[in-house]
């Protein structure tokens, strides 16, 4: 089935190559749910895990509330029934982001019912089932984007999704902690968190259909089988999902008790670390994202993949410098400022290769698969172990560690670049 073209000039292939395709019809929607996709997370990780903090919650268990995050690494399991089945309205894709939206809004104001002091498990609980919500809006987001892009837009969404998601961990990671410190105390803040998500389903009723609506696959069987088999058919197709694994894995261990670091390892409190991820985190946030975009139609897949992936390895050598230096505001800025500008650049090449992977026919099943497995080494290698390597080493040197952990997925990249090369050409 074929839809008549939107036909505003700023979606023009000539805009595509500027910077007007970030007002397409198309790409402008990304922004607003790209942060609908992002804000979850904080709230059951990083901002939970401060919450935990300050109600003097163990460090081993909140390590193992990254566990909550087991819903990102297996959502390629259930990818084939957003496929396969539609809610009622709003199209194939836009329809299961709508329904994930609004189930989302209830259940992480439900979170702020009780207290991780005294209620963690019924709070992990939760945390897994908003995780679960999360990853099959996801689903359908990834799907969506990657079929409602055109080849010329794709690096301009890539950026916008990253932005938005990155603008939802500042809101959430950082402003989150002002608000829980300083006004509304942790449960409130939850319950507003809530109030937020359902608002970004406004986005999802503006958002326009794919010009090029896919034949959804006619059996569940379907749905599972052909979209593996069309991807393990492919060369090298077990090095590029090692590289899936790989390439952020020094950045997921950098980040995985990054506010803990923050509060406990580096002495600053609550209040500043909130402050400082908002505005400075903020700032980095959109000029990386806009910046990932403008650079990656330049440079090509390749070269921005490899470049930003330097910068987003070397970045985690700043949480070295406060980790051996005393606590001060504008250091901490700086550091958080380079790590959000270069983390975004990485994922925003990062989402535009998985979408580059992706064919059209299956693209919410193996798109589900492939970022699935980029959570992998977050939630089972980053999460667990990042206690027991600060317990080991203490926090100066576990840091270096994450830039020696980054390379392997470096030097692989490097040694598929003829394949990535390729996916290039074919776009």
């Amino acid at each position: 089935m074929t839809q008549a073209r939107d036909t505003d000039p700023a979606d023009t292939g000539a805009s595509a190559r500027g910077w007007r395709v970030y007002g397409g019809r198309r790409v402008a929607p990304l922004l607003i749910l790209g942060f609908a996709s992002g804000l979850p997370l904080a709230l059951t990780s990083g901002t939970l895990q401060a919450w935990a903090t300050v109600a003097q919650v163990s460090l081993q268990s909140i390590g193992f509330l990254t566990l909550a995050g087991t819903a990102y690494t297996l959502k390629f399991l259930w990818a084939p029934l957003v496929d396969r089945y539609a809610p009622p309205l709003l199209g194939r894709r836009r329809g299961w982001i709508f329904l994930t939206q609004w189930l989302l809004a209830a259940s992480i104001a439900a979170m702020g019912l009780f207290n991780p002091g005294t209620e963690l498990k019924v709070l992990a609980l939760l945390a897994v089932w908003v995780a679960f919500l999360s990853a099959t809006q996801d689903i359908a987001f990834d799907a969506y984007s990657t079929d409602v892009l055109r080849q010329d837009e794709r690096a301009a969404g890539a950026a916008l999704k990253v932005m938005g998601y990155r603008l939802a961990m500042v809101v959430s990671g950082g402003l989150a902690l002002i608000l829980a410190d300083q006004w509304l105390g942790w449960n409130a803040m939850y319950v507003l968190m809530g109030g937020l998500m359902a608002l970004t389903s406004l986005a999802t009723l503006w958002a326009p259909e794919p010009e090029r609506v896919a034949r959804p696959p006619r059996t569940l069987r379907e749905a599972v089988a052909e979209p593996l088999r069309e991807f393990f058919g492919r060369p090298e197709a077990w090095a590029i999902l090692l590289l899936i694994v790989l390439y952020k894995l020094g950045d997921a261990f950098a980040g995985a008790l990054s506010t803990t670091f923050l509060i406990r390892g580096a002495g600053f409190d609550v209040t500043e670390v909130g402050m400082v991820n908002k505005v400075f985190g903020l700032a980095a946030t959109v000029v990386g994202a806009l910046a990932g975009g403008a650079l990656m139609t330049r440079l090509g897949l390749y070269r921005s993949l490899m470049m930003f992936g330097v910068l987003q390895a070397v970045s985690n050598l700043g949480y070295w410098m406060l980790a051996v230096t005393p606590p001060h505001l504008y250091s901490m800025a700086l550091v958080v400022a380079v790590e959000n500008l270069c983390g975004g650049l990485g994922t925003a090449a990062f989402v535009a290769l998985l979408m580059a992977l992706c064919r059209a026919k299956f693209s919410a099943t193996q798109f589900a698969l492939l970022s699935a497995l980029s959570a992998v080494g977050r939630t089972y290698l980053a999460g667990p172990l990042t206690p027991v390597l600060v317990a080991a080493f203490g926090w100066p040197v576990f840091f270096v560690l994450t830039v020696l952990i980054a390379l392997p997925g470096l030097g692989l990249l490097w040694w598929m670049r003829g394949r990535i090369r390729a996916l290039e050409a074919m776009a």
